[in-house]
């Protein structure tokens, strides 16, 4: 196993303690208990990301671990800004402050993955139709929009996350490489499919 693929796997190990002791007021989620498609997901972000990015992160989640913090329930959390406003506006005094100059980092990464998304809608919209609404627009207590969840990702990082993600996807534009088709191309992999069009494809017939 190459040093990327160990790291990737350690940093999944530590983000699926997180999201185990994720608490929810109307009891454990069943996504909790579907481990083998928590770890597709993580493996295919990951699989996008430069080992710059991968070491940061996963320093990331070891100062979280010693500091008894649990990023995932905070990312969560954060979510419901946009989700659930009135249940938001009782726990946010709960949450670490973020750092107000991580804000322009992230609506700058925002901006690049959500007009890659929208590309990835355009060639693919079967795929699409199984994801999550693109926009924050369309949130509600039932449905986080990628956008949204995004968001929420993105503030539990470190600045210097946040820094070599945009470094990262800058190089990726200028290469004319769509990240988010990286992440998807993976995951479809992870069940069977050899290319998007593939798993597209199937998605159409079956409609």
């Amino acid at each position: 196993m190459t040093h990327r693929a160990e790291l990737i796997d350690k940093i999944i190990e530590s983000e699926l303690k997180m999201f185990q002791a994720v608490p929810s007021t109307g009891g454990r989620a069943a996504c909790q208990d579907d481990v083998n498609t928590f770890r597709i997901m993580r493996a295919s972000q990951a699989a996008s990301w430069s080992d710059k990015m991968l070491e940061s992160y996963f320093d990331d989640l070891k100062k979280a671990e010693i500091s008894s913090r649990n990023i995932f329930t905070e990312k969560y959390a954060l979510m419901m800004g946009s989700t659930s406003p009135l249940e938001y506006s009782r726990i946010e005094h709960l949450l670490p402050p973020v750092n107000r100059g991580v804000f322009e980092l992230i609506e700058k990464i925002v901006e690049i993955i959500m007009a890659w998304e929208q590309e990835l809608r355009k060639k693919y919209p079967y795929l699409a139709a199984k994801s999550r609404p693109l926009y924050s627009i369309d949130d509600s207590t039932d449905a986080t929009s990628q956008e949204t969840y995004l968001r929420g990702e993105l503030a539990t990082y470190s600045l210097n996350t946040l820094q070599l993600y945009l470094e990262h996807i800058h190089n990726q534009v200028a290469e004319h490489i769509n990240g988010s088709e990286i992440t998807l191309l993976h995951m479809v992999k992870q069940y069977g499919f050899s290319s998007l069009k593939e798993a597209d494809d199937s998605l159409k017939f079956q409609s």
